[in-house]
């Protein structure tokens, strides 16, 4: 089994609470859903080779509830969990079946409190009994949590044998074109240095997934200008690491950044920002911890 780094680094230390706050009002981050709604159709789509009829679905990190209405049109059978961090996410959720679309009206019929139940809770501690989950979902969550490993080992735990696994969250190229922006002003960081493909692997093995399969794909987002480049930034999330900078940016200071992001326009005049996304699928087998010659099965795609 390959050598695993447990512990957060220093300089990329997540605040939970900043989290909480960042993701407090669903308006702050409503310019962000097209990438979910999209990255959501792309799991959906690696959802079609599972043969695994779930009778219970988790969602962690649900947030207004559209993938767990996707999911329960898939598996219109089963009992859906939706959990988040965030109070008025899960508020958003509850009332999603009473939104103006005709064709979420009737999607929400699946919504009944009967099939679904929703809760607020922490990732690593989610309070669900011991081999409990079929199917466990995770869209574009998991980055924001302070410790990843923890909450695979909880995954792992409330998973049934038998259960898969699967989830997204942003690879270690995500906004590498502000992060680069930004280090000409000072050395604080402004975004997450968020994790690479195979760390991440590495950490589903030590949690005692065998086998996990790994794929990632870069998506190349274009702007006008650098203002809405960074509005969107801070809708995917923020900032809520302990090291960031509390202090505004001077008006020198921030007319540098935004004319480093200027001269980074592509041939056809647009600001790119880069968004790399990790996928990882992995099933929890009876008696598995302890198998020899585990491995991790990577992929990759660039888009």
């Amino acid at each position: 089994m390959p050598s695993v780094h447990l512990s957060e680094p220093t300089q990329n230390a997540i605040d939970p609470a900043r989290v909480a706050k960042l993701f407090a009002h669903p308006l702050r981050v409503a310019g962000s859903e097209f990438l979910r709604r999209e990255i959501s159709g792309r799991m959906q789509e690696r959802l079609d080779v599972l043969r695994i009829v779930p009778q219970v679905v988790l969602d962690a990190g649900c947030g207004e509830g559209d993938d767990l209405l996707a999911l329960q049109q898939r598996y219109a059978k089963a009992r859906m969990i939706g959990l988040d961090v965030s109070a008025a996410m899960l508020a958003l959720a509850k009332a999603l079946a009473a939104v103006k679309s005709p064709w979420q009206r009737w999607i929400g019929q699946f919504f009944r409190k009967d099939r679904t139940s929703l809760f607020q809770a922490d990732f690593a501690a989610t309070s669900l009994p011991n081999d409990s989950v079929d199917l466990l979902w995770s869209n574009l969550a998991l980055q924001w949590h302070p410790q990843p490993f923890s909450v695979f080992q909880e995954w792992y735990r409330i998973m049934r044998p038998e259960g898969a696994l699967m989830f997204s969250c942003f690879g270690i190229d995500t906004f590498k074109e502000l992060r680069d922006a930004f280090a000409l002003i000072d050395d604080a960081p402004h975004t997450l240095a968020f994790a690479d493909m195979h760390d991440v692997g590495d950490q589903l093995l030590a949690a005692g997934f065998p086998s996990p399969v790994m794929d990632r794909e870069t998506i190349t987002l274009t702007y006008e200008n650098a203002k809405d480049l960074v509005a969107d930034v801070r809708a995917f999330g923020g900032n809520p690491l302990i090291q960031r900078r509390r202090g505004l940016l001077s008006r020198a200071q921030g007319a540098r950044v935004m004319q480093a992001l200027e001269t980074m326009r592509d041939p056809n005049g647009f600001m790119p920002l880069t968004v790399e996304v990790v996928y990882g699928h992995a099933f929890k087998f009876a008696s598995t911890r302890g198998v020899k010659d585990e491995a991790v099965v990577r992929f990759v795609k660039r888009g």
